[in-house]
């Protein structure tokens, strides 16, 4: 008897091509959450992938769904393969609240002569962080960095000059909604 398991052993494990597979195998990726297609089934956000599979692998897409209605029939249930609770299956979307749109503007002393300035509340109108912190140290010719959730420190005095910048570059953030909140300790 252990014959004939180690020989079937060795059969599963030979080296080489296998039968009834062609080759070189090719992998389809889905565009949403880059796994591959057959995957995309334990991804948090499924119904974002069928839409991309039905627009851009539609063959895919009716060969996938030809198996859900299979499994569907056989009675597996779909909440057995999701994750429910924590680990990094879950998605962790930040929920927007609702918070006023406006934008903080304020000094912070850095020694004794130099001074930092900090802008807060740029996020609210959904701006790249990173892509202003690098805007602000390209204009003002300093260094510039995100240092927080929602906080962009830019080395030097440039706050006068902010009330023009921003609503310069940006078109939807009114001077308004710019408040100063003057010089305060980090």
């Amino acid at each position: 008897m252990t014959n004939e398991s180690s020989t079937n052993v060795a059969e599963r494990l030979k080296l080489g091509p296998r039968e009834n597979v062609t080759y070189p195998i090719v992998m389809k990726y889905c565009g949403h959450c880059t796994m591959p297609i057959e995957y995309c089934e334990y991804y948090p956000e499924y119904d974002k992938c069928k839409d991309w599979l039905e627009r851009n692998l539609p063959d895919d897409f009716e060969r996938l769904k030809i198996e859900e209605e299979q499994a569907a029939a056989d009675g597996t249930d779909d909440d057995k393969k999701r994750q429910k609770r924590g680990g990094k299956g879950l998605l962790r979307v930040k929920k927007k609240e609702d918070v006023p749109k406006r934008i903080c503007v304020s000094r912070a002393a850095r020694g004794k002569k130099k001074s930092v300035t900090v802008v807060t509340g740029l996020s609210t109108f959904d701006i790249d962080l990173k892509v202003a912190a690098k805007f602000f140290g390209t204009k003002f010719a300093c260094g510039s960095s995100v240092t927080g959730d929602d906080e962009i420190v830019i080395q030097g005095d440039v706050k006068d000059e902010l009330f023009d910048v921003i609503p310069e570059k940006w078109a939807e953030i009114d001077e308004d909604v710019i408040e100063d909140l003057g010089d305060q300790k980090r």
